[in-house]
């Protein structure tokens, strides 16, 4: 009986080890290709704000890598000043990474939208039609009811008008908060104005329906049942466009292509 009991454990001990370096075999044959599969569902999310693919569209790699080459351009971002990084591997840059490094990274102030520490740096993306910017996708991010949501938002030339929006990673409600993945709802924002006329950050999303963006450019429809995450999506927009995230870039960007 002693002996049974003995081998068992071993061979349970055994099977153990072997599946356990099986499994982190696996986990790094597999790792390049997850940092890629990354990369790819990034490329994909700011085509889709931008304009630059459809909804659904079920595109391969090298069409998505080729949309991107021909309609955007990477570019890094020193966020106190709002002046360009010259000569930074933009596309290597890992914003969501460096928030968790305070070397890259500072404490932000007291925020509504709940983001504990800014990156020194931002990646943002040009919007290009035959070599001309034609617009500019920021990236925003913000407490929602149950998560962090991270997302795009896309403006035109002025800096001010919106092209559109996108939520990429959240944990919202199914049907609830998680409606801001409805393509419907999405479809509400290009045309609003993310600024008043003396550029302070006003776009939210209000509580009901609100007009259309020719009589009111300022506000958008609310998630039905998800007041706090419609809350946390004003929220977000409100610091990442404020002077602790990329009102400052927007600022210069709007002098030079203006």
């Amino acid at each position: 009986m002693e002996h049974s009991v003995r081998h068992t454990i071993l061979f349970t001990a055994a099977l153990c080890v072997v599946f356990s370096m099986l499994v982190s075999a696996v986990a790094v044959g597999l790792h390049d290709r997850q940092l890629e599969n990354k990369r790819l569902d990034r490329i994909r999310n700011v085509l889709g704000v931008a304009g630059l693919s459809e909804p659904g569209e079920n595109l391969s790699r090298e069409e998505l890598l080729a949309r991107f080459e021909s309609g955007l351009e990477a570019q890094l971002v020193e966020l106190r000043s709002g002046g360009i990084v010259e000569g930074a591997d933009a596309l290597g840059f890992d914003q969501r990474k460096a928030v968790r490094d305070p070397e890259l990274s500072r404490v932000a102030p007291p925020n509504r939208a709940k983001v504990r520490r800014v990156p020194h740096h931002g990646l943002v993306y040009l919007i290009k039609e035959q070599g001309q910017t034609r617009g500019v996708v920021v990236p925003i991010e913000g407490h929602g009811l149950w998560s962090t949501l991270y997302g795009y938002l896309a403006l035109d030339i002025d800096a001010r008008t919106v092209r559109g929006v996108t939520f990429y990673n959240h944990r919202e409600t199914p049907g609830l908060g998680g409606e801001v993945d409805n393509p419907n709802w999405k479809a509400l924002w290009p045309g609003r104005l993310a600024f008043n006329q003396r550029f302070d950050p006003v776009l939210r999303v209000k509580k009901g329906r609100a007009g259309p963006p020719e009589t009111d450019p300022y506000q958008v429809d609310g998630l039905s049942g998800a007041t706090i995450t419609s809350n946390g999506v004003t929220n977000m927009l409100e610091f990442w466009l404020g002077p602790s995230g990329f009102g400052p870039y927007l600022a210069e960007f709007r002098k030079r292509e203006l």
